[in-house]
């Protein structure tokens, strides 16, 4: 049957479900042997990455314009008419991999996946997330849409965000009341949309037999390596140990900037009065300059990259009706990842890149692998793939050594960045302590002033040293923009073990780059083989969730930042 399968995407990018089910209906046909078994997967393989592709091509063109009707009708009529068929007919290839009782070398760790998958799966959950992909859709139309006016044109809310950087302190103020403002007045949409979503969750954990969305998420998430409980210790671990230093820092700041008190807009601008680091102009100055940096870390990496911007698989620049936000995606027929990122010329559009581009060379790492289940780590490990490149990129920032900046400049950015590193993992643990509670409590959660009320305490917790007092309300938006409370439910926390482990990664690069690179390259050609442990470990870092590892991360940071800040002066 393969014989007449599409060897490019383009060719089945408008397939109906009849031009797909011939070939997923001859795997099911087929009798499994130790002798065939292998063919078959690879068949199999072939078959989902073309799937996989043409939804993500399909979900791309809806991001890049997310007011194109026809490409949001293209992306619907994938989810809702060929999709479900594809599940459904997966859970019986599923089955008859799992009942055959072969398993074939290198899919003994993905054979955990295929068994939870058999165990999640109720037909009647498929329209259901038909539905969850409509309003998913539905929320980045509301945040993609939100922009104001300043100085007399119309901004989107990334591109206003560029005044936070600014030394007028009343022009920040007015910039980011008029932000928070406009996203206040989608509060009303969005709670309905949250209603509906809760309502849904409900049901699909109950068409599963199981407790709770928690308990159903975490097998969903093929979480097989760690529990709710450490997730926990994990944020407890960082209010007891992250949360002082992110306090300490923020009373610096205040001190610095000579302020009574530090309010919200503060929290950006540099403290030392200095203008806003701008590393380049164009895009094209972007592209080329990061080009270099790539080079210089690793020759093999940087020609991964040259591929990328050769075969136009970057979208980077912001614009009105561009979904926010950031990420990178894979093609696994043709064997490419694609960014699409939001940058307004701004120093944190550099750590984007270097963030979803580690995440695209992890792609370019597995993509030759046999069989698509073992191609894919899980999560926790993939975001260490790409929070540990902006960090191995650090020596090569300045001019001198291909990169944007002169040394002074380059000591800022990394101290912004590992600033940024202490200031993240309160901000991750309260959104994953909130969606905690959130799945535990259901029916309390589906209304969204019972969530209001547990984010401000949560918020109280962990953000500490930011002046929040009579801008509680304007607080209240923070957990509604985050598109993964709405989109991805228990996808953050991953960030946070990442960031853990990313800056493992970096401790061992400040003593040998060359041998931290290695053990990072080497864990990304994992893929999906070993461990969620395994793979930390290959990269030089453990996943932990104790206060002992997270002590050892922060003193670490907080040694960098000062020396860095020495030689800014």
């Amino acid at each position: 049957m393969l014989n007449t399968f599409p060897d490019t995407y383009a060719d089945a990018l408008d397939w109906s479900w009849a031009d797909w089910q011939p070939h997923y209906q001859a795997l099911l046909e087929d009798d499994l042997t130790d002798n065939n078994i292998r063919a078959w997967l690879m068949d199999w393989s072939q078959i989902a990455r073309m799937t996989r592709e043409v939804a993500s091509r399909l979900s791309v063109a809806k991001d890049v314009n997310t007011t194109d009707e026809e490409a949001a009708a293209k992306y619907q009529n994938f989810m809702s008419e060929i999709n479900p068929e594809v599940q459904k007919i997966s859970f019986e290839l599923n089955k008859k991999l799992v009942d055959s009782g072969i398993v074939p070398d290198g899919m003994e760790i993905p054979m955990r996946s295929i068994r939870a998958q058999i165990e999640l799966y109720s037909e009647d959950n498929l329209p259901l997330f038909v539905k969850m992909s409509d309003l998913t859709l539905q929320y980045n139309k509301i945040t993609g849409s939100q922009t104001v006016e300043w100085d007399g044109e119309e901004v989107t809310l990334q591109q206003l965000n560029k005044v936070l950087y600014k030394q007028d302190r009343d022009k920040r103020e007015k910039a980011w009341r008029l932000m928070t403002e406009r996203e206040r007045q989608d509060r009303d949409e969005l709670n309905t949309l949250w209603r509906e979503l809760m309502a849904l969750r409900k049901q699909i954990y109950q068409n599963a037999g199981l407790n709770d969305y928690r308990e159903y998420a975490w097998k969903d998430r093929k979480r097989f390596d760690y529990t709710p409980e450490q997730a926990m210790q994990f944020c407890e671990a960082i209010e007891q140990v992250v949360v002082p230093a992110f306090e300490h820092m923020n009373e610096k700041r205040r001190e610095k900037l000579g302020y009574d008190t530090l309010r919200p807009w503060d929290t950006s601008v540099d403290p030392l009065g200095l203008d806003p680091l701008q590393p380049y102009e164009t895009t094209d100055e972007f592209v080329s300059t990061i080009q270099a940096i790539f080079d210089n870390v690793d020759p093999e990496l940087g020609s991964y990259f040259t591929t990328m911007v050769n075969e136009d698989l970057l979208d980077l620049e912001n614009r009105k009706g561009k979904r926010s936000g950031g990420y990178c995606t894979s093609f696994p027929i043709s064997k490419r990842p694609f960014i699409l990122m939001n940058a307004v010329g701004l120093s944190g559009d550099i750590r984007t890149l270097l963030h979803e581009a580690g995440h695209a060379f992890h792609n370019f790492s597995t993509a030759d692998f046999d069989y698509m289940m073992a191609q894919r780590a899980p999560m926790e490990f993939n975001e260490v793939a790409s929070m540990a490149m902006e960090l191995l990129a650090t020596p090569y920032l300045t001019e001198e050594n291909g990169g944007y900046f002169s040394e002074a400049d380059a000591a800022r950015f990394h101290a912004e960045h590992l600033r940024g590193a202490i200031s993240f993992l309160p901000f991750m643990a309260c959104i994953v302590a909130f969606q905690h509670w959130v799945y535990t409590h259901h029916d309390l959660a589906t209304d969204p002033d019972e969530c209001d009320k547990v984010w401000l305490d949560l918020w109280g917790r962990y953000m500490k040293g930011i002046d929040y007092t009579g801008l509680e309300d304007f607080a209240l938006n923070r957990w509604r923009q985050k598109a993964h409370v709405y989109r991805y439910p228990f996808y953050y926390i991953e960030y946070g073990l990442a960031r853990l482990g990313s800056i493992q990664v970096f401790a061992n690069a400040l003593d040998d780059q060359a041998s931290a690179l290695k053990a990072y390259r080497d864990a990304l050609k994992l893929g999906g083989t070993v461990t969620l442990p395994e793979l930390y470990e290959t990269a030089g870092a453990k996943l932990a969730f104790d206060a002992e590892t997270l002590q050892e991360a922060v003193d670490l940071l907080e040694a960098r930042i000062a020396a860095m800040e020495e030689l800014v002066g």
